[in-house]
């Protein structure tokens, strides 16, 4: 581990990840993630360090309010496999790419983002290219709310792809919780964004084709109903 040795594996697996953040920061959330990862076959942990690498070259330049972006795909990943229960590579791989077409994909492949997506496919499989296609932002209509074409885009998305909707709600947690920790008129923006997403995702995650145990929908409910308390105390 890249932690100092007196903390071990045991310790991380139980603190919550923003916690970890808070604690050892990127290199906290990267070892918790490979212990994630470790029961992968080979192949596919290999497929997923690539994936974090490839995440990480292409966001090294960004900040997420006073940390590093990575941390934010890193907690979007580990709470897919740990709390979510979700032991999938291909949705470890997806966690970790899906703002990767949206913010830069040009630096994946200059002909568009088709071509990006391309790229996502010959490296990491046509699942996973997908998955990250279905939690990317269009391109939006000019003179209409972009607020309003994103919770549409949302809806009809992950509606149509159950497993795109883990991704989706773990990256919105991570989104809500991520409010605290901002101020001024960026919050109030962001309040205003994501609201309205609270009651669409519930009854997205409650669908009987929810790759989902029944517990963690509990969980993921009682999570969106903390953030809807965010945001009313944010915006009311």
């Amino acid at each position: 581990m890249t932690l100092d040795s007196a903390v071990s594996g045991r310790l991380l697996a139980t603190m919550p990840l923003h916690a970890i953040t808070s604690v050892y920061g990127e290199a906290g959330l990267r070892d918790r993630l490979l212990a994630e990862v470790s029961s992968f076959s080979p192949a596919d942990r290999s497929r997923a360090e690539l994936a974090l690498a490839t995440a990480s070259r292409l966001h090294a330049a960004d900040r997420r309010q006073r940390e590093p972006y990575v941390n934010h795909l890193l907690r979007v990943a580990i709470r897919v496999l740990s709390h979510y229960r979700v032991n999938d590579p291909d949705l470890a791989c997806a966690a970790l790419l899906h703002d990767s077409v949206e913010d830069h994909w040009a630096e994946l492949a200059p002909g568009g983002r088709e071509a990006a997506f391309a790229v996502l496919a010959d490296h990491f499989g046509g699942r996973v290219a997908g998955l990250v296609a279905a939690v990317t932002n269009p391109g939006y209509e000019p003179g209409r709310d972009r607020h309003e074409q994103y919770r549409e885009h949302v809806g009809a998305s992950l509606r149509a792809d159950p497993w795109a909707r883990v991704i989706k709600v773990s990256d919105f947690t991570d989104n809500a919780v991520g409010l605290m920790h901002t101020s001024g008129p960026k919050m109030v923006k962001l309040a205003m964004k994501y609201r309205p997403l609270v009651p669409v995702l519930l009854e997205i995650v409650l669908l009987p084709d929810t790759p989902l145990g029944v517990e963690v929908k509990g969980k993921i409910v009682r999570q969106l109903g903390n953030a809807e308390r965010r945001f009313a105390s944010i915006l009311d």
